[in-house]
């Protein structure tokens, strides 16, 4: 199997994706005033700056602040895995639910409705998991990087909205499954 090939089967299981989800989640799921995490929309749009970090260096300098935090390795900056493809509504992957299926059966997070809102919280297990997660090596820069998300763009989901399409124009001028210049 070649690295493309390589690529492409990692971005086809679920599990990872639902795992990069659940650490990003904990990050929002203080224990204080708000335990949950607002929206599928708010969840997509924090997910692709976690998932593309040029992206977050980007979004981190149009707001005017540091970008050290970020610590972007080379390959990062530089691989084929780090270039983004325009999906139906942006570079937000429309697998949400199905991953957020994938750990409501896996019992770590519960999904609720408030109105029109979805409301997305940890279970003790999947706090428990999501702190074991951050610890290991594969997840530590997601940890630290939502972290940053947490600390930076914890605003309503449409303030973030509006900001990524300020920011990142060339998401939504691009034809579905393009490939979107970092």
């Amino acid at each position: 199997m070649d690295l493309v090939e390589t690529i492409a089967e990692l971005d086809n299981q679920p599990d990872l994706h639902a795992a990069r989800l659940l650490v990003l989640i904990a990050a929002f799921s203080d224990m204080g005033q708000r335990d949950t995490l607002e929206g599928l929309t708010k969840l997509a749009k924090l997910d692709f700056l976690l998932r593309y970090p040029v992206m977050l260096e980007r979004a981190l300098a149009a707001k005017g602040r540091s970008t050290r935090d970020v610590q972007l390795a080379d390959h990062e900056r530089l691989s084929v895995e780090s270039q983004m493809v325009r999906y139906r509504f942006g570079p937000w992957d429309h697998r949400y639910r199905e991953f957020l299926n994938i750990l409501i059966g896996k019992g770590l997070v519960t999904v609720s409705v408030e109105g029109r809102k979805v409301l997305i919280a940890l279970t003790e297990r999947g706090r428990t998991l999501a702190s074991e997660l951050s610890a290991t090596p594969d997840f530590q820069d997601y940890a630290k990087r939502s972290a940053l998300l947490k600390r930076h763009f914890d605003v309503k989901a449409t303030v973030l909205m509006r900001f990524i399409y300020e920011t990142f124009p060339e998401v939504v001028s691009l034809r579905s499954n393009e490939r979107i210049p970092t």
